[in-house]
């Protein structure tokens, strides 16, 4: 593609990023086919390759409109159009960086700014965050559907364990998930103290940046890096060998540290550590899938079972198949636990949480999540497993089978074999 950026980006760092992108796209509309919102709205300016001659047009000194952004803030920024993508067209950064100038050109109504200004700054602080959903979940039958949906019921954290070990990992403990599912954190503690790894929580670290920056509050994303990063960076200089993160969401921004970081001269060194370090569980627990089986296969020795669970439906966040490019790992380390897993069709497809967009996007994001229930409920199994807070709350609400994350059924296969 020939590009010919305006002089108010071009000679910038994201203006050279975003015509090195905007060159590898060869128009082939490969990337239609698998787009959740052209699949839904059948409209190309609501696929990549539109979206992309969108951004092209403003990075050369078209004029947006709110009909461009409209068009920008219905992707789900699920990243299956670079899975698809033969050029291998960095998409999500190209998004990133369009969105960011439409927001900075194109004036939103005032309704539009009240909310996303709700969700950037209370959102990310847990001691807004935490009050909040505790009064919701306390008012949880009063409340109207719409609201009811993103609370989920309360749920126990379960208890953290106490040995210590040798082998030590840092946790990303996140910024709404400690509210919404806490035993999703205790529950990784607990499997990895029974492979012998002792999971530390670093004070000081929240949330990873993603909802700031994915709400084109570019500068706000990179301070909750930094701040995570000086959090975690003590415990690195002594030794922690991992960042272990269980919201895939969170998974893919942390990994972007250093390129987001990477003109900050103080943290752009540390930005890149981090990123190799962080990893999502699922990197981590495929490492010990041997010991996982082994202490999966004495529990059911002791217990006098001849094992097998009931099958689960796995259904794979975006951010963990396109954003991380993790495909298969989790089904395998399930396996090795006993559990049968059932795959439904159009894995691939985006349930329509996709962080805030579920808020921000109503009627698309619950018309992808009614479609993937129904999928999902054709493989024939009784629980749902996903690997990203967002996937879970927004499934949940719409079935009344359970649905939580898989690294909490792995818990409870391994519990009675350590205990």
């Amino acid at each position: 593609m020939q590009t010919n950026l305006a002089d108010f980006i071009k000679d910038t760092p994201e203006g050279r990023e975003a015509d090195a992108i905007l060159r590898a796209c060869v128009h082939c509309g490969f990337c239609t086919a698998t787009c959740p919102t052209y699949q839904l709205l059948g409209d190309e300016l609501d696929g990549p390759r539109g979206r992309i001659y969108l951004m092209k047009r403003v990075l050369e000194g078209e004029q947006p409109t709110r009909r461009t952004q409209l068009h920008l803030d219905r992707c789900l920024t699920c990243r299956n159009c670079e899975t698809t993508c033969p050029s291998g067209v960095q998409y999500g950064r190209l998004v990133d960086i369009g969105r960011k100038v439409v927001e900075d050109k194109v004036t939103r109504p005032f309704g539009e700014r009240v909310v996303r200004t709700l969700l950037k700054e209370s959102l990310p602080r847990q001691w807004i965050f935490s009050p909040a959903m505790k009064l919701g979940q306390a008012l949880r039958p009063l409340l109207p559907p719409s609201l009811r949906n993103k609370v989920p019921a309360r749920q126990e954290s379960g208890i953290w364990p106490v040995r210590q070990h040798a082998r030590k990992m840092l946790l990303l403990e996140g910024c709404v998930q400690p509210s919404m599912s806490p035993n999703t954190n205790t529950a990784t503690a607990r499997v990895l103290d029974a492979l012998g790894v002792e999971l530390i929580r670093a004070a000081e670290t929240g949330c990873c940046g993603a909802i700031r920056y994915h709400l084109n509050d570019h500068d706000g994303g990179r301070d909750d890096a930094r701040r995570n990063i000086d959090a975690w960076w003590p415990h690195v200089q002594a030794g922690a060998e991992a960042i272990v993160i269980n919201a895939s969401g969170c998974g893919v921004m942390v990994k972007e540290y250093g390129h987001l970081l990477a003109a900050d001269p103080k943290y752009s060194a540390r930005a890149q550590a981090i990123s190799r370090l962080a990893k999502d569980i699922s990197e981590v627990l495929h490492e010990h899938i041997d010991g996982l089986r082994a202490k999966v296969q004495a529990m059911q020795a002791n217990a006098g079972e001849e094992g097998g669970h009931s099958p689960v439906a796995w259904h794979p966040p975006c951010t963990l198949q396109h954003g991380q490019q993790i495909r298969g790992v989790v089904e395998e380390i399930l396996q090795a636990a006993g559990v049968e897993v059932k795959m439904c069709a159009d894995s691939h497809l985006c349930c329509g949480s996709a962080g805030t967009y579920s808020v921000l996007q109503p009627e698309l994001a619950y018309r992808l999540r009614d479609d993937k229930l129904r999928k999902l409920d054709e493989t024939g199994a009784k629980r749902i497993v996903s690997a990203n807070i967002g996937c879970v709350t927004h499934l949940q609400s719409g079935t009344d089978k359970p649905v939580e994350h898989w690294i909490e059924l792995v818990d409870r296969m391994i519990s009675r074999a350590v205990s």
